[in-house]
């Protein structure tokens, strides 16, 4: 099989038969062999009911149904391992993603050697002070701590060797930052593309202010796991021998202090509190390295999720 097209959705029960006709069109067009995989992030409209009516007439159509609502990256994790084509491409289910890129993104795949293309939304019809400036600040720094040079980390659409989302690991927010996570696990080659960015027809955007507090804690998460996810020892244990030196160099300052000058108090020095503050952080953070290594050498499989309905399998 070509492609498969992974298609996270949340009550968008009306956009899903014009994009699987359309999705449909391109691959005849192109003659390509393919199959689809909406996975239903625990809709309450009538979504579900519509891709059990489009199974009938497409039959290259797959779908997942989340009993509960888990979000964007619990989809594409899910999605990610179903796939079965060469080339894996992701989109959204409410049309501002056009089908109509995805030649384009199968050729940058298969002739130009690419791991991983993202799309780039250079023209944008959402609203410039509650998404388009948030997102220019967090592409900034996205790209400027990761040395990834994409405009878009989040768009929608994007194009994958099917080797890398076998490899990689979505889940809290982080699917706005694939291409890091793509990286991380050594598919370097990471592309571009400009891609149309369509008004949205149906529906309303799923996505709140607090998508940007989370984005940017995801972003820590993933630079701090990156570095010190195999091996978090390395982090506390630096900070905790670094506060400890600190406690161990004020009580000796205190030792001596006393010897020189009996009369006075060691509670009424400052170094008194450095050391004994110093000293317990320094504790504690060499407790956290021991128990984030046992965690990371013994951890269960965590990133699962509970599906009530599968058709196409």
């Amino acid at each position: 099989m070509q492609i498969s097209v992974i298609i996270p959705l949340l009550n968008e029960a009306d956009s899903l038969p014009e994009l699987m006709q359309w999705i449909h069109r391109v691959m005849q067009d192109h003659k390509y062999s393919y199959e689809v995989i909406m996975v239903d992030d625990g809709s309450n409209d009538e979504s579900w009911s519509v891709i059990e009516k489009l199974r009938i007439q497409y039959p290259a159509l797959k779908g997942i149904r989340f009993q509960r609502n888990y979000g964007k990256s619990a989809a594409l994790n899910e999605g990610f391992k179903a796939a079965q084509g060469d080339i894996v491409v992701t989109m959204d289910a409410d049309l501002q993603d056009s089908p109509d890129e995805i030649p384009e993104f199968y050729n940058m795949i298969t002739n130009e050697g690419y791991h991983l293309v993202s799309g780039w939304k250079k023209k944008r019809y959402d609203n410039t002070f509650t998404k388009n400036i948030p997102s220019k600040i967090y592409n900034a720094v996205a790209r400027r701590s990761s040395g990834i040079k994409l405009h878009d980390f989040n768009c929608g659409i994007k194009a994958y060797q099917l080797k890398v989302v076998k490899s990689i690991e979505v889940f809290g927010e982080m699917h706005r930052y694939i291409p890091i996570l793509a990286k991380w696990a050594g598919f370097k080659k990471i592309g571009e593309k400009v891609v149309v960015h369509q008004a949205r027809k149906y529906g309303t955007t799923k996505f709140g202010w607090e998508r940007f507090v989370n984005g940017f804690l995801d972003l820590m998460t993933i630079q701090f796991l990156s570095k010190f996810g195999k091996k978090p020892m390395q982090f506390f244990g630096l900070l905790g021998t670094l506060f400890f030196m600190i406690g161990f160099i004020s009580v000796g300052y205190i030792t001596i202090s006393k010897f020189m000058y009996p009369a006075t108090s060691i509670t009424n020095k400052p170094a008194f509190y450095i050391a004994l503050t110093s000293m317990v952080i320094g504790v504690q953070l060499f407790l956290a390295g021991f128990i984030a290594e046992l965690v990371n050498r013994n951890a269960a499989e965590r990133n699962t999720y509970l599906i009530s309905d599968k058709i196409g399998w």
